[in-house]
This record gives C-alpha cells, sequence and structure tokens, in this order.
C-alpha cells in the first residue's frame, strides 16, 4: 500500500499506488455489476452497427437500430424498470443503470430506447393507471409496441404549460378530440414520429365542458401497419447533426378522436358523466407533480453523458500513453504525449470531474430509485421528491456540459488521428451535442435549481409564477438566508482551515485538505445565494417590474444553481472516498478527488479573490498543486480509465489504440 505524506488529509502518495483494474471495475459498477455487464455483452454482439453506421443509408440505419432495439428487448435489459408483470424486472435502478452503459455503444440505439422505454414506456407507467397498464406494458416492454413521446412543439420547448394542443372532451360520443390549431403547435422533433411508432403518448390543453384545465397525457394510436391513421400528418425532420437512426419527426392532429380512457389518469380524470375531476385542486400543482413523476428522463440522460465521455477519455489516455512526439529529454526516443505537463493538464482534470460526475450520478440514480420505489404503507415523501426533481436537474445540466466538452478536448488531444470517423469521435461530438438541451435546456434546469434554493423548498411557494417568485423572494427568502447560522459557522469554519499568513501556506497541509475544498465550496455557494436574494429584493424595493428584475439577475441565477450543484457534486466523491476501506485504490481515488476540487476551484479562482477567500499566493500554490497531481497520477491514468470497462470491441479506434 502507499504511504502518506504526514500532515496531508487526503493521503499524498510518495509511491505511485497499484490499481487492481478489474476490482476498480467492479467498484465503479456497483450494485448492478451483473445489469451492467448484461448490456456490455449485449453491444459487444451487436458492434458492427457501430462500423456500417458510417456506411448505411438513414433509412437502413433507422431500421438496423429498430430491430437492435427489438432484440434488445428480448434479453430484458430494457424493461428492467417496468413491474414484474409486464415482463419487467421491477427495479427502476437497474434500468438506469442499463440504460447508462448503453452509451459505451452506438448512441442511436441508446436514445430510441430512451423514448421507447423511459419517456413512451414510463410515461404510461407513471401517468397511467391499472386499466393503461393492462393495455400497453406488455406489448411495449416486450417491443411489439413501439411508441413516442409527443410533448415538444414548434413554438414550446421548455415551456410546456403553454403547449398549443387540445384535445376537448365530447359528450356525446364519450370521446376526446385532438387538433393542431397551427404550425406553432405541432409535435416537433419527436423521436419514432417519423417512421416507426405504432402510438404516442400527446400531451394537450384538455378541455372539458367549456373549461381548459391545462396539459394532460393522452396515449393516440397513430399508424397501424406502418400506414398513418385518419386525422394523422405525420413529417420527417430530416438530416440532423447527429442521432440519424433515430427516426425524429413531427405530428398534426386534425380531429383525431380517442376514447375518454386513453386519458392517462393518475392525476385527473373525466367522470362517467362528463366532469372533470382531480385529487390535486390547484392547477399549477397537479402540473407539476405530472411532470415530477418523469424525472427518470433527467437522471438518465445525466448518466449516459458520463458514459459517453467515458469513451472519449478512454481513447485519449490511452493513445496519450503510447503516441510520441518530439524529443524533450536526453533520451533518443521521443516523448509519450502523456509525459508532457501540458497533455496531463488538458485530460487529468476532465478525468477527475468524470469519476466525480460517476459518483454523484451514483447518488442521484439512487435517489430516483428510494423516491419511486415506495415500501407498503409509506406515505409519499414530497420534499424528497421535490429535491431529487432539483439534484436531477443540476447533475443532468453539469453532466452534459462535461460530455461536450470533455469530448471536444480530446478529440483534439488525439490531433488528427482523432477527426476519423473511424476513431468515434466524429459520432461522439455528433451524437451528444443534443444532449445539453434533451430534457430540458440546460440553463432553464439550472434556473429550476435556483428557485428551490431560493424557497429552501418551501411548499407555500409552489403555485407561485415567476413574477410571484420574486415578490416571495424580496418578502421572505432574504431574512431566511441571511439568519441562517450556518453561513456565519461556515466563514468560521474556512478561518480555521486557512493559515494564518501567506508566507506560512503549506501546500499539504492546506490545499490538499478536503474540509478546505468543502468549505470554499459552501461558502462560494451560500455567498451568491444571499448576493442573489439583495439584488433581487434592491430591484422590488426601487418599485421595478418583475419581469425585468428576474431577467437582469438570469446571470446570477445560473451562479448560484451551478455552486450549489458543484457542491453536491464534491461531497458525493469526498463521501465515497471516506467511505472506502484503506488500501491504493482509496488512495488513487483520493488524488483524483483532490484534483477535481482544486481544478474547479482553480477555474473560478478571480471570483474567489474577488470574495477574500483567496490570496495571490494561496492562487498560485493551488496552482501549482494542480500541476503536482496530474504528475502524480500520471502512472496510473491508463488504469483509471480501463476501469470504465468500455469493451475493446466498442472502442474500435486502431488508429488511437494500435
Amino acid at each position: 500500500m502507499a504511504t502518506t505524506t504526514p500532515g496531508s488529509t487526503s493521503g499524498s502518495p510518495t509511491a505511485p499506488p497499484a490499481i487492481d483494474v478489474p476490482a476498480l471495475a467492479g467498484f465503479l459498477d456497483g450494485r448492478y455489476a451483473e445489469v451492467r455487464e448484461l448490456v456490455r455483452a449485449n453491444l459487444v454482439a451487436h458492434a458492427s452497427v457501430l462500423r456500417e453506421a458510417e456506411t448505411m443509408s438513414r433509412p437502413e440505419f433507422r431500421e438496423r437500430v429498430r430491430r437492435l432495439v427489438a432484440t434488445m428487448a428480448g434479453t430484458g435489459q430494457t424493461g428492467m424498470g417496468f413491474p414484474k408483470e409486464y415482463g419487467g424486472g421491477g427495479d427502476l435502478g437497474a434500468s438506469i443503470a442499463a440504460f447508462e452503459t448503453l452509451a459505451f455503444g452506438d448512441l442511436s440505439v441508446l436514445v430510441k430506447v430512451g423514448v421507447q422505454f423511459g419517456l413512451f414506456g414510463g410515461a404510461i407507467l407513471m401517468l397511467g393507471t391499472k386499466r393503461h397498464h393492462d393495455a400497453y406494458l406488455e406489448d411495449l416492454v416486450s417491443g411489439r409496441l413501439f411508441g413516442c413521446f409527443a410533448m415538444t412543439e414548434s413554438g414550446h420547448g421548455s415551456n410546456v404549460q403553454a403547449l398549443g394542443t387540445t384535445a376537448t372532451y365530447d359528450p356525446a360520443t364519450d370521446e376526446l378530440v385532438l387538433s393542431t390549431p397551427d404550425d406553432m403547435a405541432r409535435k416537433d422533433y419527436i423521436g419514432g414520429a417519423a417512421q416507426h411508432a405504432d402510438a404516442a403518448v400527446v400531451f394537450a390543453q384538455l378541455h372539458v365542458a367549456g373549461e381548459d384545465h391545462g396539459v394532460h397525457a393522452i396515449v393516440v394510436p397513430i399508424r397501424e401497419n406502418g400506414a398513418l391513421l385518419k386525422g394523422i400528418r405525420a413529417e420527417d425532420d430530416g438530416l440532423k447533426m447527429g442521432l440519424n437512426g433515430v427516426d425524429n419527426g413531427r405530428l398534426w392532429f386534425d380531429g383525431v378522436r380517442v376514447p375518454r380512457g386513453n386519458l392517462l389518469n393518475r392525476f385527473a380524470d373525466i367522470t362517467d358523466d362528463g366532469r372533470y375531476e382531480s385529487p390535486i385542486e390547484s392547477p399549477d400543482r397537479r402540473f407539476f407533480t405530472m411532470l415530477g413523476t418523469l424525472v427518470q428522463g433527467r437522471v438518465s440522460v445525466g448518466g449516459a453523458a458520463v458514459n459517453a465521455a467515458k469513451v472519449a477519455l478512454t481513447l485519449a489516455v490511452r493513445y496519450g500513453a503510447r503516441r510520441r512526439q518530439f524529443n524533450a529529454t536526453s533520451s533518443d526516443e521521443e516523448e509519450l504525449l502523456l509525459d508532457y505537463g501540458l497533455h496531463q493538464r488538458r485530460l487529468l482534470p476532465l478525468l477527475a470531474e468524470n469519476y466525480a460526475l460517476h459518483f454523484a450520478q451514483e447518488v442521484v440514480a439512487a435517489h430516483l430509485h428510494e423516491v419511486f420505489t415506495p415500501k407498503p404503507g409509506e406515505v409519499e415523501d414530497e420534499k424528497a421528491r421535490r429535491e431529487l426533481e432539483s439534484r436531477a436537474a443540476g447533475t443532468k445540466a453539469l453532466a452534459t456540459w462535461h460530455a461536450t466538452r470533455t469530448i471536444q478536448e480530446c478529440r483534439e488531444a488525439c490531433g488528427g488521428a482523432g477527426y476519423l470517423a473511424v476513431n468515434r469521435f466524429a459520432a461522439l461530438k455528433a451524437d451528444t451535442d443534443v444532449f445539453t438541451t434533451f430534457e430540458g435546456d440546460n440553463n432553464v434546469l439550472l434556473q429550476l435549481v435556483a428557485k428551490g434554493l431560493l424557497t429552501d423548498y418551501a411548499s407555500d411557494f409552489e403555485d407561485l409564477d415567476q413574477l410571484g417568485m420574486v415578490r416571495f423572494v424580496a418578502e421572505q427568502a432574504l431574512e431566511t438566508v441571511i439568519e441562517r447560522t450556518a453561513a456565519h459557522q461556515l466563514l468560521e469554519r474556512i478561518q480555521d482551515v486557512l493559515p494564518g499568513g501567506d508566507d506560512e501556506w503549506d501546500q499539504e497541509a492546506g490545499v490538499r485538505d478536503r474540509e478546505y475544498h468543502l468549505a470554499m465550496f459552501r461558502f462560494r455557494e451560500e455567498h451568491r445565494l444571499s448576493g442573489l436574494a439583495r439584488r433581487l429584493k434592491r430591484g422590488v424595493d426601487d418599485g421595478e417590474n418583475m419581469g425585468e428584475v428576474f431577467s437582469r439577475a438570469q446571470d446570477h441565477v445560473i451562479a448560484v444553481a451551478r455552486a450549489h450543484v458543484e457542491r453536491l457534486v464534491l461531497e458525493a466523491f469526498v463521501g465515497k472516498v471516506r467511505a472506502m476501506p484503506e488500501g491504493d485504490h482509496r488512495v488513487a481515488l483520493g488524488l483524483l478527488c483532490d484534483l477535481h476540487a482544486l481544478a474547479t476551484i482553480e477555474s473560478d479562482r478571480a471570483w474567489f479573490m474577488e470574495h477574500g477567500r483567496l490570496t495571490a499566493t494561496r492562487s498560485k500554490a493551488i496552482q501549482r498543486e494542480v500541476g503536482d497531481l496530474c504528475r502524480h497520477l500520471r502512472p496510473l491514468a491508463v488504469d483509471l480509465v480501463d476501469a470504465y470497462g468500455v469493451p475493446p470491441e466498442l472502442l474500435r479506434s486502431p488508429d488511437l489504440l494500435g
């Protein structure tokens, strides 16, 4: 086992720790290691799609993906989150693990699976009741019924409450009549709509007896034996930047009639005598409760992004460990790319961030499983659900931005070889780019996170619109934030871990102290939150327009949310390291944890200096320590990416890997 430097709480090694790659891979796979291995095996069995996607026509690619998804359904890996009585596995956590692992392979397959089982199937499972489960789940879990999730419209994306599609109840025929009033209300970018979907879960404004009851979900048949049904019009979205194995399209509804029972009625229903009823009186609360049940999509996309970035990091790190360039020493042999300090600086902080997000994703996936797998007799915990929604939104945002940034940096780190399609970066870049807007634009999601922080998940805030939120903050949130004794205790903790003077600054005892890292992250979050509350209150006190006040503060809103989520990510990483048994793996992950924390502080050091938390001397010490940590991690880098367990058949890349 590696020794540690005295005084360091992080375990700085004097010799590189030894990594048992299979053991570390099992640790990363965690509770669902067997599920992940099943998915890996299935991906390897169909690895040829990665190569053939480059030469197939778009129709051929789409059909190949559809057949693969149907084949995977037969293995059970795609239905793990559905009840056992309908052919599923009854384990939501296993479903998330399987989906994440699919990101090692072709991402059109992953997205097709997500549409079929996560969105279409998830909506029927979570928003429907037994009559819908009995009617649809067995066929969709088995892959006999393909569907799509028709929420987004050309004119409305994130603002789901303002969707234009209507569903009007006709008491004379006991049917719902769906209509698309104009092209801005057409359903757009819908996976499966262009070709393969037999049915759609359509989100529409529900009108009953002349009254608008807001957005509800309805199951609508759209094809029979491949032919569009009466009143349905579909159009192909055409060639996309990536994911061309998925048949995205547009849908219009011209007086399409479906039985009243097709309304997914878990939260609202139309009675036999034609009355609208719901156990949730508030329309806004009903709407957000409905959307909250679909949080699985955000959790899934975040996990897929982390795993796609693992593929890029595996390629770039392994290439850097074999490719030579220039002669920088007295040796007759050229230097390995990964031995250059700049190359380490480019890749290893991203590797550390990826490990951090892996563990943060593990936390949010476990939270999802717990919230949506209630124990018999257990009362639903509304606070836990709200916390899950916020954490899922924030983790998805950071994970997908990380994937985009990491894949680009890894591509550049592989030079011209990284530009060749055979080496996977072309598809990785094109197919993951949309992840930043899948399941909600990241900046919109972070505003959701900030709203939760400002109100401390207060139940009396949930019915307020954006303008009401500003008023609420002005009246209550500021006092709540300022009066928290925790904020004062936090400042004291930071002072306790900082040394007395710049000349006495000890890198090992100070910069590497994880309590210092956590205190810095917590200070930044609390300071930004209280500053945002003050900023909003000033605008209200000055009598300014509420909408303009909030709009001008949106940069601050995003900064607050990002600081909050980055703190959660670091806490997940620190907690995981602390829970590990003593040994080389704990030392290795401790180095990664320290690198992630310090690289994050370094990237925001201007803010910390502006707010008195970092002197110039300390900033330079952190910069030096990031470089030192990269050098410590250099001998471990290949083992750390190999522990991701990306099968060699999926890496392809003969130019990169030899």
